[in-house]
């Protein structure tokens, strides 16, 4: 038993001792307020209104603390801002897990921890929190502007890094020393991006919520449903033609067919469900090939000049002409598409469909409906159907119809109250009560939204669609001829089919890029659009593919793991090597600065004059030339030169090199002069 006491007495006595965390001081608590203003400032615009609020207020309050003295906040009131937080998000997001709400909860973390800081170990925890917060900031924009941004906050994040591991240093220094470690890092990341097996979808993986407040049509139509996208002037995709561009009032880019109407809302029918990976009809004559940029919408519908003659790989088409994607347009994405200008597909449609694409709610709008049967009495007897078409036409053309992003709100009969009270709508108001009155006539018509136009780009020659292009027209269906677009809104405003937005009334809230046509400002638009729109050619929408292109220009056609394994080992090696030598020149310019400098002792020890172990260069240099003016100059000179180079950013190499110099000739001076 007294051995075992001993044992123990032993086994406590050699324990080793619990580290004790090193305390904060002022500086390196700046420093972390730093990151975590860098880490919340890129989402301050997509987070609750109530979330910035109090994230604002907890970091006064922790500033307040730091630099007023105000006391801290305690355990209870902690505990109360995370169980109201939390309940916030819920009732804001309507769950605790995804992209938003846990961008919050991280926010919510980040600002009460800083409440926490007492030793160097919560200083690592808030700059790892900072680092994953600019992370998250990629999930809601990924614009080069954004990247430059996300940089700078690195480079501050890095910089209070080194300030809690390192010796006090100025913040000048923290921050080139930051810079100069993420240049250095620069080769490795661009390897690993280029060489580094691609996962399909966006970044990499993106939550499925990634893009859920993207804008885009819809796969319904009802009044007002247009109107409002057209408000944004975001891109909604990019085309590039391999000759000239068609005129602008020929850019009719179709989107979903709209053939069902319930008295209100057109949406979708049948056709749009049969889908196929062949066209419905072959189509034949001169081709136009463009190549598309869609930009994420969260739908599976493609975009495409009429009428596609050949679909590229992954896509496929329903009966109405509608080209659609193999799933969810969820991350950027380009398609090469040939179409036919002019061609009307559809002469021999089924009769089933041109049924259904006569058919009406059974009541509802009389005033429309007696005045179809007006249009029809008036059409002449060869060419009943085209007659009407036109007859709508000169209504519209001849009546005080005003085209309008305000319309006034409509009742249960909005086609009535449109066409004979109001007068006022936008494109969807002019398709929706167009096909109506074709119908209610008996001719075949449906709906069809998508956009019209875009703008062309001087910089880099792509045709910009945007979001307030979205356009809504009509297609009738005539015997011999097939379906025939007929565009309501250009009887009424046909400068919107030329000009786009830019031609409504100063009134009407127009998007800022569509009103304003400032020359200056339009080539600074076309600029950055151009720039973005590279970043997104070559960044963001570096895929699989364009991997595998990449790696067989390099001469590895079939690319497998364990030679891309290989590949990225020799260059990581190869960059590993490169910067040891760099270093290792830099380590010996340093050691040939500590031999000039060595060379100058050296050179005055003979006279009495070497340097004390305890003496700086400067007070050296001060201490000599009281005894010695003859060689104050010279000295001086030098101890400065070393200084520079020691301590300073002055090139070691030159240094050592003038040191020479100066050390030779205070030898020759060293010998005292006679009097």
């Amino acid at each position: 038993m007294k051995w075992r006491r001993n044992r123990a007495r032993t086994q406590i006595q050699t324990r080793t001792p619990k580290p004790v965390a090193e305390p904060l001081d002022s500086s390196r608590i700046a420093w972390l307020m730093g990151v975590a203003a860098c880490a919340l400032l890129p989402h301050g615009s997509h987070l609750p209104g109530w979330l910035v609020a109090v994230a604002a207020l907890l970091f006064t309050w922790r500033m307040a603390q730091w630099r007023l003295g105000w006391p801290g906040a305690g355990g209870t009131v902690k505990l109360t801002v995370i169980v109201a937080c939390c309940a916030g998000v819920t009732l804001t997001f309507g769950r605790l897990f995804g992209r938003e709400p846990g961008v919050a909860l991280l926010t919510l973390m980040l600002v009460l921890k800083l409440h926490e800081l007492r030793s160097t170990r919560d200083g690592h925890t808030v700059v790892l929190l900072g680092y994953f917060m600019l992370l998250t900031a990629f999930l809601y924009s990924q614009t080069p502007l954004m990247a430059a941004a996300l940089g700078v906050s690195m480079t501050v994040i890095t910089a209070a890094l080194i300030a809690l591991t390192g010796p006090p240093a100025r913040p000048r220094a923290l921050l080139r020393q930051s810079a100069w470690m993420l240049a250095q890092a620069m080769p490795f990341m661009l390897v690993l991006f280029v060489l580094f097996p691609r996962v399909p979808g966006p970044l990499w993986g993106l939550p499925l919520d990634a893009y859920s407040g993207v804008s885009g049509l819809s796969d319904s139509m009802s009044p007002g449903s247009i109107s409002q996208l057209s408000l944004s002037g975001e891109i909604a995709f990019r085309a590039r033609f391999d000759g000239a561009a068609p005129p602008a009032r020929d850019l009719y880019w179709r989107g979903p067919v709209l053939t069902e109407f319930d008295g209100r809302t057109w949406r979708q029918g049948e056709a749009a469900r049969r889908i196929g990976n062949a066209l419905p009809h072959p189509v034949t004559g001169a081709t136009l090939s463009y190549e598309v940029t869609l930009e994420p919408h969260s739908k599976s519908w493609l975009f495409a000049l009429e009428t596609v003659s050949a679909l590229p790989p992954g896509t496929r088409i329903t009966d109405d002409w509608q080209v659609l994607g193999s799933n969810a347009v969820r991350n950027r994405r380009r398609d090469r598409f040939e179409s036919v200008p002019g061609t009307r597909p559809g002469i021999e449609e089924w009769s089933a469909y041109l049924n259904g694409a006569r058919q009406l709610p059974p009541g509802g709008n009389p005033r429309a409906r007696e005045l179809a049967r007006t249009l029809r009495a008036s059409g002449a007897t060869a060419a009943p159907d085209a007659a009407v078409v036109d007859a709508a036409l000169r209504l519209f053309r001849r009546e005080a119809f005003v085209y309008t992003l305000q319309p006034p709100a409509l009742g249960a009969d909005g086609i009535d109250q449109f066409l004979f009270d109001t007068r006022r709508g936008f494109c969807e108001h002019y398709a929706g009560a167009f096909v109506f009155l074709m119908r209610a006539a008996g001719v075949p018509a449906r709906v069809v939204t998508g956009y019209q136009g875009g703008e062309r780009n001087s910089v880099d020659d792509y045709v910009v669609v945007r979001q307030s292009d979205a356009h809504a027209w009509a297609e009738v269906w005539l015997k011999g001829e097939g379906w025939r677009r007929v565009d309501p809104t250009a009887a009424i405003l046909p400068s919107r089919i030329e000009r786009g937005l830019a031609d409504l009334p100063a009134g009407e809230p127009v998007p800022f890029v569509a009103r304003v046509d400032l020359g200056w400002l339009r080539a600074m638009r076309h600029q950055w659009e151009a720039a973005n729109n590279t970043w997104n050619q070559w960044v963001l929408s570096y895929d699989q593919q364009k991997q595998r292109d990449l790696l067989r220009r390099l001469g590895m056609p079939e690319p497998d793991w364990r030679t891309m394994t290989v590949w990225l080992a020799s260059l990581c090696a190869m960059l590993a090597i490169a910067l040891t030598l760099w270093a290792m020149r830099r380590g010996s310019a340093a050691d040939a600065l500590a031999r000039s400098w060595t060379a100058i002792d050296r050179a005055l020890r003979p006279a009495g004059l070497g340097r004390e172990a305890w003496e700086g260069p400067l007070d050296y240099a001060a201490r000599v030339g009281r005894i010695r003016p003859d060689m104050a100059t010279l000295l001086a000179h030098a101890c400065r030169l070393y200084a520079d180079a020691r301590y300073g950013d002055a090139p070691p190499a030159h240094a050592a090199r003038e040191l020479k110099a100066c050390a030779r000739a205070l030898r020759r001076q060293r010998t005292p002069p006679r009097s």
